[in-house]
């Protein structure tokens, strides 16, 4: 045998590699695309039952091939807040076991011959490619789409495995698994290594399977290095868990926790069993399939023994995460995450959510700034600055998730919705820009010691009660697309409309007559016309939730 050509080696594996992941790729999104309406369903399952939670990740991760992809998914269900911890313990456990499916696939070559990949690659990209070219039907295309990545990824095996048996002549291989067979460290370190380079824990484990069937790795070298990639696939959802709240970084430690766990305790049992029990199996040389059987008992075993402590996972994830930033940002997306833009009728719930809560801040900013005027107190005028920027740093922020769902596959209702959305929160932005003005008319209020009079006060007070009662009714009715207390705000506007105008001629009256200083008159009737504004922004969000074919004329309001 010639000497080996290293680098031919290399490139022809990566080519390998390259089309191996790009199948893995392909065949994901079609069986994504199949299920995509049955993944919300799975979703709808789960309940505080950790076991449904568990079927239910093996299922998700079975159809995305990706344990890593899975549980990113459900850092961002959490992150949105459509999953509690509860929840996302089950899953994540399940997603480890699903994961699997791959190495399943990879290993078919070994123990059904006839699904050999030089044998099955080329047919299955045939029919594949035919059914996604020529199918008028959108299900047949998607079924296509499955045998065509499967295809392609049968056909990188084909060559990562052509790229690998140069390799069974070289010794240095051999010596560098017997390595890493004798030091379980060192064994775990490379598996964890090799998954976070590719951020795949099941294209590691078909790397490992291609150079097993080369006869390259040893029992207990392949046991350390599974165990290593269980650790390594990790790493993707800590990351993708960087700037995401407290709960979706306890989620990606869960998913740390219970990997890291369950290596420590198999690993301790995989050298008791090589060093002590069983000295010659260690040395010998594993095959595809024996890869596949230690890497599902692993994560089967690891579910069972870690099941009973779900919670104690979820408690201590909780003492991982720092409780220094206890005091959250107002003005941080707390519903809202990119990874749920997948599946768009989850992103128009949870946007909704997010546009409830901006309303709900542009309230409490409303109930601050009068508080302010009543009571005289800067520090509660700071409490409304403050609170005006994180409204409009909310406005920027789902203004830009909703033109993210804009331009995703959404319906024609849901487009619809997101549309009235779009209204909504620049009628919010604005009622937050009145409670601004309102609060630098009491500082002015303040600074000059400008004193009203008892009856200026009533008057403030119960046109405030009424334009605040109906805004907080219409944010209400956009939560609830409630119509009936939809049209109850627009009656109610009205009576603030008139309201302001009683107002208005009394305090005229009254500065007539002397009752009241000129600058004093000026903040009465700025502070009205700012609290008229509000409800007739009200009125905007109130018609928004209104059937669109209801084009009431008399209902139009300014949104300056």
């Amino acid at each position: 045998m010639g000497p080996i050509n290293y680098g031919q080696v290399f490139i022809t594996f990566i080519g390998g590699f390259g089309l191996f992941l790009y199948g893995m790729q392909i065949m994901a999104q079609g069986l994504q695309k199949s299920a995509g309406s049955r993944m919300k369903r799975l979703l709808g399952i789960l309940t505080k039952n950790h076991f449904m939670g568990v079927l239910v990740g093996v299922v998700i991760t079975g159809i995305m091939q990706s344990s890593s992809a899975s549980t990113v998914m459900v850092v961002g269900f959490v992150n949105a807040g459509l999953m509690n911890l509860s929840q996302a313990v089950g899953v994540i456990m399940g997603a480890n076991i699903g994961t699997t499916v791959t190495s399943w696939i990879v290993s078919s070559a070994e123990w059904m011959k006839f699904l050999a990949p030089s044998q099955m690659a080329p047919i299955a990209i045939a029919i594949g490619v035919l059914m996604m070219v020529f199918s008028k039907k959108k299900g047949v295309r998607q079924i296509g789409e499955i045998i065509a990545g499967f295809g392609i990824l049968f056909l990188g095996l084909d060559m990562m495995g052509s790229a690998a048996k140069p390799l069974q002549g070289s010794q240095k291989l051999k010596d560098a698994f017997v390595l890493l067979g004798h030091n379980p460290l060192l064994g775990i370190l490379a598996g964890a290594a090799v998954t976070v380079i590719i951020q795949s824990s099941s294209a590691s484990v078909g790397i490992l399977q291609t150079l097993a069937a080369a006869a390259l790795v040893p029992w207990n070298a392949a046991v350390y290095i599974i165990l290593g990639q269980n650790i390594g696939t990790c790493v993707t959802a800590l990351m993708s868990s960087i700037g995401a709240n407290k709960t979706a970084k306890r989620a990606a430690y869960i998913h740390l926790l219970f990997n890291v766990i369950g290596s420590i305790v198999f690993s301790i049992v995989a050298v008791v069993y090589f060093y002590f029990i069983n000295r010659t199996i260690g040395a010998q040389m594993i095959n595809m399939t024996d890869i596949s059987i230690v890497h599902t008992v692993f994560n089967v075993m690891n579910t069972i023994v870690l099941f009973p402590f779900a919670n104690w996972l979820v408690y201590l994830s909780g003492k991982m995460v720092s409780r220094a930033d206890v005091e959250e940002d107002e003005s941080a997306l707390r519903h809202l995450d990119d990874r749920i833009l997948e599946t768009p009728s989850f992103a128009v719930e949870n946007v909704t959510k997010e546009v409830i809560r901006m309303g709900m801040l542009a309230a409490e900013n409303t109930h601050l700034a009068m508080q302010a005027l009543f009571k005289k107190e800067t520090k509660i005028i700071e409490q409304v600055f403050k609170k005006e920027k994180s409204i409009n740093a909310l406005e920027k922020g789902i203004t830009n998730y909703l033109v993210k769902i804009s331009n995703s596959p959404v319906s024609e209702e849901e487009h619809n919705y997101v549309t009235g959305l779009f209204h909504t929160i620049n009628d919010i932005e604005r009622v937050g820009d009145h409670a601004e003005n309102i609060v630098e008319l009491a500082q002015l209020h303040i600074e000059d010691s400008i004193t009203l009079s008892e009856a200026a006060y009533a008057e403030l007070k119960m046109m405030y009660e009424a334009a605040i009662s109906c805004y907080e009714a219409s944010v209400e009715a956009r939560k609830t697309n409630n119509r009936l207390l939809a049209h109850k705000v627009l009656e109610q506007e009205e009576r603030v409309n008139q309201m302001e105008d009683d107002l208005r001629a009394s305090h005229i009256q009254r500065l007539a007559n002397n009752e009241c200083s000129a600058t004093a008159g000026v903040v009465f009737l700025d502070v009205i016309s700012n609290l008229e504004r509000i409800s007739d922004h009200a009125s905007n969000i109130a018609m928004s939730v209104i059937d669109l074919t209801e084009k009431p004329s008399k209902h139009s309001h300014i949104t300056q």
